[in-house]
């Protein structure tokens, strides 16, 4: 069976997601659309159209919206209404409100719809939970997340929060397999936007894990980092370049019983594990191509992209008030 596609917005995003489709099996891109033209030229000799309205008429299975983040209510209630599976790129919407609308539209409509949290297709944290998941760092203690560079000028209606911040968000419940408990947070606006362009979040897993995400557009530099710390080590994920090394914790031997009860950690052995890296946008269409036709269930549920919007709000919140603590309500 071979799925018809539409892609909207065709900007940095979209024209990645467009290479992706026309390369992905049982996937046909029949529709692009973007009133404001086609700066990369995705299109081609596929039809482009300037609503949401003309991808519709194309009769499309599918739709990717890669719009900015205050049109996903539109143009994803528009799919829903017209009976299209949908993968909206993150954040899932622009406040909850919304958000609450896309998932109910599309669950009463019982429609596959996906959220573009990418992170969870990065080859590298995909073996970081399954090693975690199988007790190879025993307890885990706290996961500490960076994702740090300079402001990409296609991000005007969110903060880095939103935009940067939710990755780390989703991939860090995903990881620990566990809901926010509480967030507390500060935020600078140092670029002269409306919205933030630095947070530090600290927080707290139902399951006692501790969390710690520093995110910024204000670095000169590129850093995706994830880090997981145990009673066994620690697992360092560079999702930039899809490693994951771990740091096992040493065993001291010695004749001093003053050092030996000493219940410390020492430096041991440095694994560097070898992965097969396959692109995370392919892997991310693959799990919702394989979502609508029934083979499995691996996509990031509109549902799950409210929780991440929550934890976000949460945090913003938090800084708004000048950094006390957050509980989350789901």
């Amino acid at each position: 069976m071979t799925l018809k596609y539409g892609l909207l917005g065709l900007g940095m995003m979209g024209r990645h997601h467009a290479r992706v489709i026309r390369e992905l099996d049982g996937a046909e891109l029949v529709a692009v659309a973007d009133p404001m033209g086609d700066p990369h030229g995705v299109a081609g000799s596929t039809p482009h159209f300037d609503s949401v309205a003309g991808l519709i008429s194309a009769g499309v299975d599918v739709a990717v919206v890669a719009v900015p983040t205050k049109f996903h209510e539109e143009v994803g209630l528009q799919l829903a209404e017209a009976g299209i599976h949908t993968l909206v790129e993150k954040p899932v919407a622009f406040d909850i409100p919304a958000a609450e609308r896309l998932v109910s539209a599309f669950e009463s409509g019982n429609l596959v719809a996906a959220v573009g949290h990418i992170e969870r297709f990065n080859p590298a944290l995909i073996e970081m939970r399954k090693r975690i998941a199988a007790g190879e760092l025993g307890d885990v203690y706290q996961i500490h997340t960076r994702r740090q560079g300079p402001f990409p000028a296609r991000i005007a209606d969110v903060g880095v929060v939103k935009d940067l911040g939710s990755h780390d968000v989703d991939l860090t419940a995903w990881l620990a397999q566990s809901k926010y408990e509480s967030v507390s947070a500060h935020t600078m606006s140092k670029s002269g936007r409306e919205h933030e362009d630095m947070v530090s979040i600290t927080g707290k897993l139902q399951n006692g894990i501790m969390v710690n995400h520093i995110v910024n557009w204000l670095t000169p530099f590129k850093e995706r980092l994830t880090l997981v710390t145990g009673e066994r080590g620690a697992m360092v994920a560079d999702t930039l370049t899809a490693d994951l090394t771990f740091f096992e914790n040493g065993v001291i031997e010695s004749d001093w019983d003053v050092v030996t009860a000493f219940r410390g950690v020492s430096e041991g052995t440095v694994t560097r594990f070898s992965l097969k890296k396959t692109e995370p946008l392919r892997n991310e269409h693959e799990a919702f191509r394989d979502a609508i036709l029934g083979k499995s269930a691996n996509h990031v549920s509109l549902r799950e992209g409210l929780e991440v919007l929550r934890v976000d709000e949460a945090a913003v919140a938090s800084a708004q008030n000048g950094g006390q603590a957050v509980k989350l309500e789901y």
